[in-house]
């Protein structure tokens, strides 16, 4: 039995996803994906790694992102050290995407192997060193506290590990395994900072290898850095366990599919004019 599967039938579950598997089809037939899907692709990882930062208090502007992307030095401050580490988790991530178009989807690394990788990239500058990729053993987060206490110890290594073992063993649909992965990992937060970026990253490559965004440049994270009261509320109904809740959770992610898929059709007008926009 799938216990990820069931969760597709829980209340308003099954119509967000078929929206969201919409969105995500009409998209892959835009213009700019014949030959310009890389750099449609890069632009909006950048555009998903600064509403991620922003979502964890980093508000930067989009051009200083991109100066961030072609190796410009970033400025003091904290921002840039969040908005830094989004950008390197999503550039991580993008080259563990498959070429939009292969025929074969190359094997992600091992669950625990991937999300140290990701907090690795996401977290330098913020956390020390010898914390990067490193799960907390007795220290709480200093993130997202608002989500209330995670586990530490060999009850979050357990945790993760039984977390992995479902989303190799699921054949649920991609964005409910993603969803709970995001909802987990910030329910967890098994890194002593920098989680929230990893869930969003890690989210946004399951969505990718898992066949539902083939493009690979939905912007989920966009929608919820614009309105970020109901993201925060739904990781924490979500962290309740409450089947109406875990339902919320993924109507939520479903939706952020949505807006994100819209938002990836605006880049991809913008590269095929050749005026990608500064906001």
């Amino acid at each position: 039995m799938d216990p990820l599967a069931a969760l597709a039938d829980l209340p308003g579950v099954a119509d967000s996803l078929a929206r969201a598997r919409t969105a995500c089809e009409e998209l892959r037939w835009h213009e700019a994906y014949r030959r310009r899907w890389r750099e449609v692709r890069a632009e909006a990882g950048i555009r998903s790694a600064r509403a991620s930062a922003a979502l964890d208090g980093g508000r930067v502007p989009l051009e200083a992102v991109r100066s961030l992307a072609v190796g410009s030095p970033a400025p003091a401050g904290l921002p840039f050290v969040l908005a830094g580490g989004a950008l390197r988790a999503s550039a991580l991530v993008e080259s563990l995407m498959p070429d939009l178009g292969a025929r074969d989807t190359p094997p992600l690394p091992p669950f625990g192997q991937l999300l140290a990788r990701v907090h690795a990239a996401a977290a330098s500058g913020l956390v020390a060193d010898a914390d990067l990729g490193r799960l907390r053993s007795s220290a709480d987060p200093q993130d997202l506290t608002g989500l209330g206490s995670a586990p530490t110890g060999e009850e979050l290594a357990a945790r993760l590990a039984l977390l992995g073992s479902l989303v190799e063993a699921s054949r649920a649909p991609a964005l409910v395994v993603a969803a709970v992965v995001h909802g987990e990992l910030l329910t967890l937060r098994p890194f002593v900072a920098g989680n929230g970026v990893v869930a969003r990253a890690v989210f946004r490559l399951l969505l990718t290898s898992r066949g539902l965004d083939p493009t690979g440049s939905v912007i989920c994270s966009a929608g919820w850095a614009a309105s970020p009261n109901p993201y925060l509320g739904g990781a924490a109904g979500f962290a309740t366990g409450d089947a109406a809740a875990v339902a919320r959770w993924i109507v939520l992610c479903a939706d952020g599919v949505d807006s994100g898929a819209a938002a990836a059709r605006d880049v991809a007008d913008s590269v095929l004019a050749g005026s990608l926009s500064p906001g």
